[in-house]
């Protein structure tokens, strides 16, 4: 019988490549979420029953012992970016992960993979950077030989940045930036899944892994290319930190006072101060070449996906060439 891994959040962002690319090679894949009848899109990833959703509460025990039952190997692919309801950063991004990691080794799961983020510091002021730093301390108590990827922000057809930012580009012609400066080294989704394979299948040794793609560029820079992508023009307007800081303050208090009624979907404080950092790795730690992966460059994929956000959408291309040849 072939192997099993069990990826809790496989049916999100990064999970749902790392279940495509496990069940391509032939594992039995049990995908752990919160909500499995939104997730049956992830049984086409194999051969049926190749692919199972099931239900996962990662803050529960018993729930997390039957995600984990009979499985060779684990990935925790779960995440946040904004606190909701009950799920908190501790909670999610700090208990979680040794949760996990606890219950898998004591079940002899042989191999862990926890996908982390570059940034990832226990002195940080950041609640986000902090409790991813110490999720991986949590997994690394338990599972020594575990392996933690660190990637610089991810893009790709799901993401939820490139994406974000061209929907904006549509509408009013003044996309705000807060933090225009700080630097990123965007890393291709289906570059991390490969990495995350490697530890899963035992290919590469356990150990933390910094994952940025071939170029780094200013979050300023990053909007430039995108509306080049998208064909559309737009005022990239400066938000000075003490503004982000202020607006991020009534949001997060619009939030709490209404009990959730009112998500902050839009800019949390603790947003504002990861924004104040770069997110590039630091390379004192290894990355991709150490895995033997080249990573893919931003220009090979953006216009894939960001073309349905220009004027003409998939016409677009074929106009420009109509115009040229009047010329």
């Amino acid at each position: 019988m072939s192997k099993l891994v069990t990826i809790f959040g496989g049916s999100g962002f990064v999970g749902r490549y790392i279940a495509r690319r496990m069940a391509k090679d032939g594992w039995r894949v049990r995908v752990a979420v919160r909500r499995p009848n939104e997730a049956h899109f992830v049984r086409v990833y194999g051969s049926v029953g190749q692919v199972e959703p099931v239900f996962a509460n990662i803050r529960d025990d018993a729930s997390v012992e039957a995600a984990l039952m009979g499985a060779d190997a684990v990935v925790n692919c779960v995440g946040i970016l904004a606190e909701s309801g009950k799920n908190k950063f501790d909670a999610v991004q700090a208990e979680a992960p040794g949760r996990i990691a606890r219950i898998a080794s004591a079940m002899g799961v042989a191999r862990m993979v926890q996908i982390s983020a570059i940034g990832a510091d226990a002195e940080s002021e950041s609640d986000y950077a902090r409790t991813k730093a110490e999720g991986e301390a949590a997994v690394l108590a338990h599972m020594p030989g575990a392996m933690i990827l660190r990637p610089s922000i991810v893009f790709g057809p799901e993401d939820d940045f490139f994406n974000r930012f061209a929907g904006m580009a549509r509408m009013p012609k003044v996309i705000p930036v807060v933090g225009g400066a700080t630097k990123f080294q965007p890393v291709f989704v289906d570059d991390v899944a490969a990495a995350a394979v490697q530890g899963v299948t035992g290919q590469a040794p356990g150990g933390i892994y910094e994952l940025g793609g071939p170029d780094v560029h200013s979050f300023r820079d990053l909007m430039r290319l995108m509306l080049d992508v998208v064909r559309r023009r737009a005022l990239l307007l400066p938000v000075p930190f003490v503004v982000a800081r202020v607006l991020a303050w009534g949001l997060d208090l619009a939030q709490t006072v209404t009990a959730g009624l009112l998500h902050n979907g839009t800019l949390t404080q603790d947003q504002v101060r990861n924004l104040a950092q770069d997110n590039v790795v630091t390379g004192t730690l290894p990355g991709f070449e150490a895995l033997g992966i080249r990573p893919t460059t931003l220009d090979a994929v953006l216009p894939d996906y960001l073309w349905r956000f220009r004027p003409s959408g998939q016409y677009s291309e074929i106009k420009e060439s109509a115009r040229n040849l009047k010329t």
